[in-house]
């Protein structure tokens, strides 16, 4: 058996053809065209929802393309193990096209992400990839079937502490379920003000941020810390539109303060989690 034989038992070694590159890509938007243009809609539906997608895939394809770079002397092949995830992807999308769910359509895109990888730049230049890659699963729209549980724990987390707040500070409340009753106007803790939209995001930026971090000390602090961060940061916003309310009245969550609470959220929690888990300055055996 040749050496060419034995370097190409699990890939081939052939060259790829541009243009073969260029054909699939192209059949690639077309197929996942529409599945891409609903994705943007629901990241940019509103604050409240999926905000953090097109963060996350900016802050992915930034990624890639440095791992990119460092893998740019390996010799590009083509593995067949891409096939092990385009043929399900592939099937994931025909059943969408009948059911209409787009979500599962996005999970096929996804998921024939690496697929393409491996056979179009083989397992060596493809592994490092695949972290990245499998993080734009948390970009997902996750339906309200799922998480309506945790956006109720989350409300009656919210409003109990906004409650307790208002009172320490002298502020009269009235708190029922997730109800808060001040002087002048009463704040119903809805779905949209559970601080759902900050957990995932700050979930997802954590995960990511730890896996590129150097330390493991930083890694295991922006895993722990990024949920109670999220949760805090929900209560501040929620215990601020409830003091504008009393001074200003309910007419002012029909201004923009509300939609930009919700941005502040972001502002504050996801730099916290970037700036925990930095790379030290100093050599890792002396951090570690």
């Amino acid at each position: 058996m040749s050496e060419e034989t034995l370097q190409t038992s699990d890939s081939y070694s052939e060259p790829q053809q541009p243009w073969l590159l260029y054909l699939v890509l192209s059949l690639f938007l077309l197929v996942f065209g529409p599945t891409t243009v609903w994705l943007y809609q629901r990241w940019t539906m509103s604050v409240w929802q999926n905000g953090h997608g097109i963060l996350v895939t900016l802050l992915v394809i930034y990624l890639l393309r440095g791992e990119l770079k460092k893998t740019q002397d390996l010799a590009r092949d083509s593995s067949p193990v891409g096939f092990l995830f385009l043929v399900p992807a592939l099937l994931m999308h025909m059943l969408d096209t009948g059911m209409h769910s787009q979500i599962l359509s996005a999970i096929a895109l996804f998921l024939a992400l690496p697929g393409l990888a491996f056979i179009f730049l083989g397992s060596a230049r493809t592994k490092p990839l695949l972290f990245p890659l499998f993080s734009l699963f948390l970009t997902l729209p996750i339906p309200l079937v799922f998480t309506e549980s945790i956006h109720f724990a989350l409300r009656v987390i919210a409003t109990d502490s906004v409650a307790w707040l208002l009172k320490l500070s002298n502020v009269p409340v009235y708190a029922t379920g997730t109800t808060l009753q001040v002087e002048h106007g009463t704040l119903q803790v809805a779905d949209a003000c559970s601080g759902f939209s900050t957990l995932y995001a700050a979930i997802t930026i954590a995960i990511l941020t730890a896996y590129f971090c150097h330390s493991v000390t930083r890694r295991i602090v922006v895993l722990l810390i990024a949920a109670p961060l999220a949760i805090v940061v929900n209560i501040a916003r929620v215990m601020l539109l409830i003091l504008l309310v009393n001074w200003f009245g309910l007419d002012v969550l029909a201004t923009s303060a509300h939609e930009l609470s919700g941005l502040l959220t972001f502002m504050v929690a996801l730099p916290i989690i970037f700036y925990i888990g930095r790379n030290p300055e100093q050599p890792q055996s002396a951090e570690n």
